[in-house]
């Protein structure tokens, strides 16, 4: 049999350009994927116990809205829906330093501090301040009357005697009922407004430092113990704050420092108006608290036993009372209270007490730093 000539259809030139044509170009080779390891996965983790993130500081050219200048880029804010710049010392209040998580400029933030004032009827200012049932209706009792016979004896005593010994004075409540409702209206205003619960007393939180680490003796170079007759007048101020006789203070909204706190009536020096109050935590916790109103409790000689007062969750009217700018002659000349601390029944507790005659209407401002200057108030108003 003859072979089979060879098919024609499969030997034509033009079918196999149509079959080179239609063949799918050669694949390269995948360009090898990078991964990273383990380690440098953990490397850049962050640990579970770590702090919130701060907010952005300025590490690129920026200039402020407030005062234009782009210097002191570590105070310098970025704002994180626009990214505008404000200096810390340029917001208004001033914020004493970087807080926490993120920032919002003036322009973008939502109204973050609702200062409707809260009602002023009498049951709301009851339950808010937790005052004894009976007692809110009754008349101001002079402050002499909670007085021993043994004090009403040294108050007839010589005038120059009394300025010698620099006893403290119960405040005196403002007489008209009315007018009380409308300064606890105020101050109740403040918390809410600041996310705070009302307590005129040293709180211990479990998380926190205990009760029992709160004591007097482990000052180091020692505290003053408050005397005895000081110490009636303390508890008389306490009995009347349990009534809803609060001291003559009133907590109003200034557009450059936040809420403040200002004089209701005339004060007199030496005056005890309030107890500064909050949680008692040790200050090696609080290292990178956005908080700024923490206030020194213990000073010990082992540091890691440093106990302070943070009022960002309780609180009372000493949370708003201002901050004097102590670098400037006229900063220093507007402190008219003193921060006091002492040793009372052997735990420690810091008051608050005019340190000259205060005029009705007049802002309340003591030093924040005292002897220690670490609290940057530069900027200050």
């Amino acid at each position: 049999m003859a072979p089979l000539a060879p098919s024609t259809a499969a030997s034509s030139p033009e079918l196999r350009r149509k079959r080179t044509a239609a063949a799918p170009p050669p694949r390269s080779p995948p360009e090898p994927r990078r991964f990273c390891s383990i380690s440098d996965v953990m490397r850049r983790a962050r640990p579970v116990d770590a702090p919130p993130p701060l907010a952005r500081a300025r590490h690129v050219m920026a200039l402020c809205e407030a005062c234009g200048a782009g210097d002191r880029d570590e105070e310098l804010l970025l704002c994180d829906i626009c990214d505008r710049g404000r200096h810390t010392f340029c917001l208004r209040p001033i914020l004493p330093a970087v807080p926490l998580g993120s920032w919002l400029c003036p322009d973008c933030a939502p109204t973050s501090i609702i200062r409707a004032s809260l009602p002023r009827r009498q049951s709301k200012i009851v339950d808010f301040f937790r005052i004894e049932k009976g007692a809110e209706g009754g008349a101001v009792r002079p402050a002499k009357c909670g007085l021993s016979q043994d004090a009403k004896r040294r108050k007839r005593r010589s005038l120059v005697m009394h300025k010698k010994k620099r006893r403290l004075l119960p405040f005196v409540p403002t007489e008209d009922r009315v007018r009380r409702l409308e300064q606890m209206a105020s101050a109740a205003t403040a918390l809410t407004s600041s996310k705070m619960e009302f307590s005129n007393e040293l709180t211990y939180v479990p998380s926190m430092a205990p009760m029992s680490a709160n004591q007097a003796k482990l000052e180091e170079g020692g505290m003053q113990v408050l005397t005895k007759e000081d110490k009636e007048t303390i508890e008389l101020c306490r009995s009347m704050l349990k009534r809803g006789e609060c001291p003559p203070l009133l907590v109003v909204f200034d557009s450059h420092e936040g809420f403040t706190v200002q004089a209701d009536a005339y004060i007199k020096d030496l005056t005890f108006l309030t107890e500064y109050t909050g949680d008692v935590d040790y200050l090696k916790n609080r290292e990178n608290d956005g908080c700024d109103s923490i206030m020194t409790l213990l000073s010990p000689a082992d540091p890691s036993q440093k106990l302070v007062i943070c009022p960002d969750k309780r609180g009372n009217i000493a949370r708003f009372i201002n901050g004097i700018n102590n670098h400037t002659p006229d900063g220093k000349k507007k402190q008219n209270v003193k921060c006091v601390r002492y040793d009372i029944d052997g735990e420690c507790h810091v008051l608050l007490v005019a340190c000259r005659d205060i005029a009705r209407g007049e802002k309340l401002y003591y030093d924040y730093n005292g002897h220690e200057y670490a609290y940057p108030t530069h900027h200050f108003v």
